[in-house]
């Protein structure tokens, strides 16, 4: 099984870097996109690393923000036939507040939501065997302070966001577990849980964006937030990849508690699972 990054906030080499994620999978004969980066910019990574992505079989969009769709109408022009699997609800009106009062958002173009390529899911779905797409937990453990701020537009009204259009791959094939998130905005930790039931037990390998820092307004998670999760994570025989999401100095205080069980996943890595 290999994973290779083809777009997050950091690059190696002359490599284009975005705040997006996008990754590439390949798993017995399977090639799957997982999430297309704030733009189409993603397709130029993957030309330079030799990653054609127009031989993707299907596409998984994590959930609604640009950061992890916005790529998507420059990969439906390159790639003709992959479907591509979302929450029904990924194209709503999603809005960030900002501290100055407006409001910013960051949904994806909602005309996107109207294509052909779309499988529109309401829930829980496995692909194929070994393949499943989970939305469903109950868990609310050590979830993002920075979530009070991502809300939903409903007429001349906004709510707070509660995730339904997030979803998580969850990979069982060539004796391995493997949990792919975007942004883990529901917990790392509940979604963690969630896969390892329906996996009955741990993970081999979990990779994806924690949800640790707040791009719009810059900051951290509370170091106690950050190192209840790296204790939590550390308990399993696990080894972990985060990127995006998770910012660098969140980063730094995982790896201080949990050193090499888990790294940085930037634009241009390759892993070989």
């Amino acid at each position: 099984m290999k994973i290779q990054v083809l777009m997050e906030n950091t690059a190696e080499g002359a490599l284009c870097r975005e705040h997006g994620l996008s990754l590439f999978l390949e798993v017995e004969g399977r090639k799957l996109l997982f999430d297309t980066g704030k733009s189409g910019r993603f397709l130029e990574n993957a030309d330079r690393m030799g990653v054609d992505v127009s031989a993707a079989d299907l596409v998984v969009l994590s959930h609604g923000h640009y950061d992890h769709g916005g790529g998507l109408p420059e990969f439906l022009n390159r790639n003709q036939t992959a479907k591509v699997y979302v929450q029904e609800t990924a194209f709503g009106s999603y809005y960030a507040s900002r501290s100055d009062g407006t409001y910013e958002y960051i949904g994806i173009l909602p005309e996107l939501g109207e294509s052909s390529r779309l499988v529109r899911l309401s829930g829980d779905f496995e692909i194929e065997k070994g393949l499943r797409l989970f939305r469903s937990m109950t868990g609310e453990r050590f979830t993002s302070g920075s979530n009070q701020v991502l809300l939903i537009k409903e007429g001349s009204g906004y709510r707070r966001d509660f995730f339904e259009h997030e979803q998580n791959l969850l990979i069982e094939k060539e004796g391995k577990k493997v949990l792919v998130s975007g942004c883990a905005h529901r917990g790392i930790v509940n979604i963690l849980d969630r896969a390892m039931e329906l996996a009955g037990g741990p993970m081999d390998v979990v990779i994806g964006g924690f949800h640790l820092s707040n791009p719009g307004e810059g900051g951290t998670e509370p170091a106690e937030t950050v190192n209840g999760i790296a204790d939590y994570l550390r308990s399993f025989p696990t080894r972990y990849y985060t990127c995006h999401c998770t910012g660098l100095p969140a980063f730094q205080m995982l790896k201080d508690r949990m050193g090499a069980q888990i790294s940085y996943a930037s634009a241009g890595n390759l892993l070989e699972i």
